[in-house]
């Protein structure tokens, strides 16, 4: 796609925003500034057995003039819009995730203590300063008029008792969101929507499993991400425990190795922020 024509589609996209309500099911005009920001500034790189890993160019994304206006854009057409107007699973899911990814790209863009990035999402406060809260639990997000934190997105829309009894709960959803950290899943180049939905959950978590930070076999040992360790429950609750969840994902020719590693351990979250300089793949 041309500049000129990728320039047009998204002042379109912004003009319809600001006129009209946004249907629930049209996440491609509602999450348009946004999709510029990946577009532009998501760089993703296949590694080698089918394996992904991407990072946010923030400093290119800093440099880029366009960049306040796309996040106030987004901002404000997130403030506008009416989260009671999801209906299906899909555009609820494929909603709630851009909200989720969305937000954390903009604090980081947005908040910048003496005008410098921060070195990891920790720095604004918890793990190191447990005297603030971290980033993750302030409600300071605003969806509908509503001030949400990350973890409320996360874990008590996402993944919280009303998805459940709709049926909509799914832990793939935690390949989805993405914590602006290198030992997140990886960060797609493109929205979630209704239509691709299943398929970036399925190729998230499958890829992710292809990379040695989220699964390793060392020694007759499998060492997966600290994710299924956090979130235990929703992986046993998924498949009926965590190795049944990952045989499901990971690749069918990893299947022997898997059922037959001796223990389960979990590697060492990294949470450098999630720059291109900061992935030995990507230097």
């Amino acid at each position: 796609m041309s500049f000129k024509l990728h320039c047009s589609t998204w002042l379109v996209a912004l003009l319809l925003i600001g006129v009209m309500p946004v249907r629930a099911d049209s996440s491609e005009a509602l999450y348009a500034p946004f999709q510029t920001l990946l577009s532009q500034h998501v760089i993703e790189r296949a590694l080698p057995g089918n394996g992904l890993v991407t990072a946010f160019d923030y400093a290119g994304a800093l440099a880029d003039d366009r960049t306040d206006r796309l996040l106030l854009t987004q901002r404000q057409a997130l403030v506008n819009f009416d989260p009671t107007n999801l209906k299906d699973r899909n555009e609820s899911i494929a909603f709630w995730i851009n909200a989720y990814n969305f937000f954390m790209i903009d604090k980081i863009l947005s908040d910048r203590p003496n005008g410098q990035l921060v070195s990891s999402v920790w720095d604004y406060g918890g793990r190191i300063n447990p005297f603030v809260d971290s980033v993750f639990e302030r409600e300071i997000f605003n969806v509908g008029g509503r001030d949400l934190s990350l973890d409320g997105i996360e874990k008590r829309i996402l993944l919280g008792d009303e998805y459940k009894a709709k049926g909509w709960k799914d832990a793939r959803v935690h390949f989805a969101v993405n914590c602006a950290s290198t030992g997140c899943p990886p960060l797609r180049n493109r929205v979630y929507t209704e239509h691709n939905l299943e398929a970036l959950l399925a190729e998230n978590t499958r890829r992710a499993f292809n990379t040695p930070r989220h699964l390793a076999l060392e020694s007759g040992e499998l060492f997966v991400t600290e994710l299924l360790n956090w979130y235990e429950n929703d992986f046993i609750e998924a498949e009926g425990s965590l190795r049944a969840f990952i045989l499901k994902w990971a690749e069918p020719e990893r299947k022997t190795q898997i059922e037959q590693a001796q223990g389960l351990d979990f590697s060492v979250y990294e949470w450098q922020l999630n720059r291109p300089e900061n992935f030995p793949e990507l230097r």
